[in-house]
């Protein structure tokens, strides 16, 4: 009976550890040795495979980016999760495509749906 308990305990611990095997990448893999990232070359399939505050981290940094290039110095702590959750839901789906790329076809979705228009 022991020994049937611990082969069930047994298996029941390989498969939960299976089921989570996929380990997490932290976002420093991908820097240099000075530690600096080219955030302009991550990859969506590294921004997915990373962290949860590693990619937290990193779609506020491109936040920052894009409101800094628009000139704006608002954050909307809503619309930028929701940013940060659509752009790993399309990362999922397109991992050879740049994050830069993905929040750009995000963005664009956002001000399309929303009625902005952006002059150049």
């Amino acid at each position: 009976m022991k020994r049937t308990w611990f082969a069930t305990a047994a298996l029941a611990a390989c498969l939960v550890t299976g089921a989570n095997a996929q380990v997490a990448t932290p976002l420093s893999a991908y820097a240099d040795a000075e530690g600096w990232l080219d955030v302009q070359t991550l990859t969506c399939a590294q921004l997915a495979g990373t962290y949860q505050e590693d990619a937290n981290y990193l779609t506020a940094w491109y936040s920052g980016w894009y409101n800094g290039l628009a000139k704006k110095h608002y954050a909307n702590i809503a619309r930028a999760r929701e940013a940060e959750h659509e752009t790993i839901v399309y990362c999922k789906a397109h991992p050879d495509e740049t994050v830069i790329k993905a929040l750009g076809h995000i963005i664009d979705e956002f001000r399309e749906k929303r009625g902005i228009e952006v002059s150049k």
